[in-house]
């Protein structure tokens, strides 16, 4: 249970599903936003590999306890210095904290049940965390609610400050023997092992033809979907609320959940997961630009909760099938190299409506992106032509809203 709730309350913090309208409202354009997801990005991208390495050779709930930290440092930032600059620090940190966390809760989880012997739940397990964490995400959107009416964004950065605080002591007592958490057992100083785990990693990364076509699959799929990021501005621009923001977020978090459920119960073929991400990213679409055919503003996030449900189905389908072809010790790293080309592909994401919303609105923006989400499906099927699919529960992190 421990591991379970863990893993929930990294989740449960209620500046997710409002940190695009803080921003905003301290005077910030969807340019200057997109430019901080940027930042976000190159960040955890920077630091992302060398982490995973990291986690492969110290001691991984340490390192879980830090990301922690690092995380409410971040939120503290945003709370105590809502300027630009402080924002900026703050999702700096927050993608040092990403980097540190992704991969190594995974990794940490499959040796303790390897020395266990018990091998065969660990896909149960990260189901269950998965599922938690997701009810967690509901839980923190609807929090945000009656903490913006009765303390505004203070109490709303307040009460995430103490999540992250909270996930950190779950983090320090998680039940793992010392054999998991440190994985590597040679003679080298830890240099040497930390140089080893790293080239490693990136070899089978990069020489081993399966693992490779898998990491570029989940990459492009994962990546293209960060226009999440902008759900809360399209709201805004559709007349919505702030205060009800929230709950239309938890709405595409509670399709996000189901379809996260549905994955694993059928076979997916090359093609049909091609049609999934296609359907998805039109739906998202639709959504997103309104117009006549989504005349009211809280109907038009039905086909983007329906959308993100979709595309969140097929991402677990790519995540899983990178999973089962890691064969090598060095399972954080490479997990992190999949981190990397998420963040790659992201960036693409935050320029590109960052840079179309000044010349169209950002829900035109945010509508346009659908375009090369579609060409990733076609990725997908391509990869995917020769067999079947069967989803399973992906063994990575999940990139936050």
């Amino acid at each position: 249970m421990r591991v379970l709730a863990y893993h929930a309350s990294r989740d449960l913090v209620p500046l997710y599903g409002a940190y695009a309208l803080l921003f905003a409202d301290h005077g910030l354009s969807a340019g200057e936003i997109s430019s901080l997801l940027v930042l976000w990005s190159l960040t955890s991208f920077a630091c992302e590999v060398p982490s995973g390495a990291w986690a492969d050779t110290i001691d991984r709930r340490r390192l879980l306890v830090l990301s922690s930290v690092v995380l409410a440092a971040a939120f503290a930032s945003w709370t105590l210095r809502p300027t630009y600059a402080g924002f900026a620090l703050g999702f700096v940190l927050w993608g040092v904290s990403s980097a540190l966390e992704s991969g190594t809760f995974e990794s940490l989880l499959y040796d303790e049940l390897r020395l266990r012997g018990r091998t065969p739940a660990y896909p149960r397990l990260i189901g269950r965390a998965r599922a938690l964490a997701l009810v967690a995400v509901l839980v923190a959107d609807g929090l945000a609610v009656p903490l913006l009416h009765v303390g505004g964004y203070g109490l709303l950065g307040l009460a995430s400050v103490v999540a992250a605080l909270l996930h950190g002591v779950l983090a320090a007592i998680l039940p793992v023997r010392p054999e998991a958490r440190r994985p590597t057992h040679t003679d080298e100083p830890r240099g040497g092992r930390y140089l080893a785990m790293l080239g490693t990693g990136l070899r089978e990364s990069a020489r081993v033809p399966a693992v490779r076509r898998a990491l570029l699959v989940a990459s492009v799929l994962v990546g293209l979907t960060a226009y999440d990021e902008y759900f809360p501005l399209v709201a805004r621009d559709h007349g919505v609320p702030t205060a009800s923001v929230p709950v239309l977020i938890a709405v595409t978090t509670l399709a996000q959940a189901v379809g996260t459920a549905l994955a694993g119960r059928t076979p997916m073929s090359g093609r049909a997961l091609g049609l999934t991400v296609a359907a998805g990213a039109v739906l998202v679409s639709l959504g997103a630009a309104g117009g006549p055919a989504i005349p009211a503003a809280y109907a038009g996030f039905v086909p983007i909760a329906l959308g993100y449900g979709l595309l969140n189905n097929a991402m677990i389908v790519a995540e899983t099938r990178l999973q089962d072809r890691i064969s090598g010790p060095a399972r954080a790293t490479v997990t992190s190299v999949l981190g990397v080309g998420e963040e790659a592909t992201a960036l693409v994401v935050y320029a590109s409506v960052g840079l179309g919303s000044t010349l169209v609105p950002v829900t035109v923006a945010v509508a346009l992106v659908g375009v090369p989400v579609a060409a990733g499906a076609l990725v997908a099927a391509a990869a995917y032509r020769t067999r079947g699919v069967r989803a399973g529960i992906s063994a990575t992190g999940e990139r936050r809203l």
